[in-house]
Formats: structure tokens, C-alpha cells, sequence
């Protein structure tokens, strides 16, 4: 059976007072936390200790994920393009659009790999039953060429790199799957394969990310609750947390052993009213640890 870590073995604490429609992408940089609130169209930074807001930067709504591209400039998926956003001047500069235009199609959750390359997936939701989504999951190349890498996702979540196997992993929060490939050399995936379902948690997976053993940590975004994987994907961590839906999640603080939760207090498909919801939570004392994400390497 999983360990249910409860309050007892750690600490879950609100950060600051924000409260987000729709918090995402939560990014450990440079000693802050830095997320967006995807419906507002913010993208915002956190004193990881008081939670004060340091940095706020708009940009169009509705904002799918972003990475570093050096310190002061961002690559920041919009609904159907990636851009670059220069944190000092606030200019927005187009590198890439998706090949299709849809209504209820948007780019979602991304990351920047080891390469230095930006891998972002779609979500395309309120389809009919029989109804093929749209879009896939790309990656945007140091050349700033653009490549579809695979498709046929609902809804594309929580893209990261097991520092383990080198495999990346993919959610599908719509099938309620987390898929694994294998990188070549040339930034294409093969070897597609399924990683885990979550049915068994009655939730989709939504962000995910690593700990230094390998162990996936996932939102179980529709039972307020956490789960960790470990590499055969046997769930092995549970964790109930104070509010209705989190959304995205990674390590970070002093020693990288902080998981920093971002959440949902109105997502245009979730919503929820309690004390929490809405707020970015931060957990000490899991006794796990992870690794500080990628930056993008493109020339802007």
C-alpha cells in the first residue's frame, strides 16, 4: 500500500496570500518561484520564504507554459503560438504557430530540455465522444524550427525527464495516462510507452515532476491529492492536500527539498470556493529532493 504522508511528517504551509484563477507551470529560478496564472494572463514571481510577489509581467491570455531562455528573457507558450518574452521591456516576440486553429484548442503544459529546446503539448477539449483531437505535443528546436512530435493528446500535461532513465514523460489528463519515450538524438521520441493510468486514483494526472530517485510526482488534479511513481510506476506516496484541484508542481528552495503546489480556483472547467483554492502551497519534510529544470538555449 502507498505511504500517505500526512501533517505529522510534513509540512504544508499557504505561500503568501495570491490567489490565481488558474496557477501553473510552478518554475524553481534563480532562489524564486516563479508560476503563471494562465486565465489572467500573469507571470509572476514568489519570495519562496513570505510569498510577496517580486516580479509581475502580462501577457495574453490564456499562457500554457514557459522556460528560461538566459535570466531575462522567457519562451512562453500563448494559445496557439511561442513567443519570447523579454522580462525587462515587456516585448513579446513570435517564434513558432501550431499548425491548427480551433476554439476549445490551446497550447498547455511545456518544459525546456536538456538540449536547450522547448517541448509544449495542446489540449483540446469539450470534443464529441468519437471526435480525434487537435494538435499533439512539438518541440521548438535550437534552430527555432518547429516539429510535431507526436499526437493524438487530450490534454497534454506535465512534460519532464526522468534523471533516471533519460525517458521523458508525458500526462494525457483526459485518458488519465502518463506516457514514457525514449530521446534520440535528434530531439525526435520513439519507443512510446505507457508509464501509468490513474484511473485507480479516480483523477487525471496533471503537472508532473521528478525527484532525485526517479520517483514521478503527479496532481491528481480532481481528488486534491498528490501521488509519487517510482520507476516501474508502482505508487508508492500519496499526499491529501487542503484544496479541490492542484494543478502543477516542482522542487525547489535551499536544497531543492521544498515542492512547491500550484492551484485552481477557476479554470473555465474547474472551480472551487474554499479558503485555499486558488493558492500556491508549499511542502516541506517529504524527505525527497529534485533537480532545478532546464533552461531554453534558443538564439533571440
Amino acid at each position: 500500500d502507498p505511504i500517505q504522508l500526512t501533517n505529522q511528517e510534513m509540512n504544508i504551509q499557504r505561500l503568501g496570500d495570491l490567489k490565481t484563477a488558474l496557477g501553473e507551470c510552478p518554475l524553481w529560478h534563480r532562489q524564486q518561484l516563479w508560476l503563471l496564472d494562465c486565465r489572467a494572463g500573469l507571470v509572476l514571481a514568489l519570495d519562496p520564504d513570505s510569498g510577496a510577489v517580486t516580479a509581475r509581467h502580462q501577457a495574453p491570455a490564456p499562457l500554457g507554459a514557459f522556460a528560461f531562455n538566459g535570466d531575462d528573457r522567457i519562451v512562453l507558450a500563448l494559445k496557439e503560438e511561442i513567443v519570447t518574452l523579454d522580462l525587462r521591456s515587456g516585448q513579446l516576440r513570435p517564434l513558432a504557430r501550431i499548425e491548427h486553429s480551433h476554439p476549445q484548442l490551446r497550447l498547455n503544459d511545456g518544459i525546456a530540455l536538456a538540449d536547450g529546446s522547448f517541448v509544449v503539448g495542446t489540449m483540446h477539449v469539450f470534443r464529441e465522444a468519437d471526435e480525434p483531437p487537435l494538435g499533439g505535443l512539438y518541440r521548438l528546436d535550437t534552430r527555432l524550427r518547429l516539429h510535431k512530435l507526436d499526437d493524438g493528446l487530450g490534454i497534454t500535461n506535465g512534460p519532464c525527464v526522468n534523471p533516471v532513465s533519460g525517458r521523458l514523460h508525458v500526462a494525457d489528463s483526459a485518458a488519465r495516462v502518463v506516457y514514457s519515450y525514449a530521446i534520440a538524438a535528434d530531439g525526435s521520441l520513439a519507443d512510446k510507452q505507457v508509464f501509468v493510468r490513474t484511473d485507480a486514483q479516480d483523477s487525471g494526472p496533471d503537472g508532473c515532476c521528478f525527484d532525485s530517485e526517479g520517483g514521478l510526482w503527479t496532481a491528481l488534479v480532481r481528488v486534491g491529492a498528490l501521488a509519487r511513481f517510482d520507476l516501474q510506476g508502482r505508487l508508492t506516496h500519496q499526499v491529501a492536500l487542503p484544496v479541490a484541484h492542484p494543478s502543477a508542481l516542482c522542487f525547489g528552495g535551499p536544497a531543492m527539498d521544498d515542492l512547491f503546489v500550484t492551484t485552481i480556483s477557476d479554470s473555465g472547467r474547474l472551480s472551487a470556493s474554499g479558503p485555499l483554492d486558488g493558492a500556491v502551497l508549499k511542502l516541506s519534510g517529504l524527505g525527497f529532493s529534485g533537480a532545478a529544470r532546464p533552461q531554453c538555449r534558443l538564439p533571440l
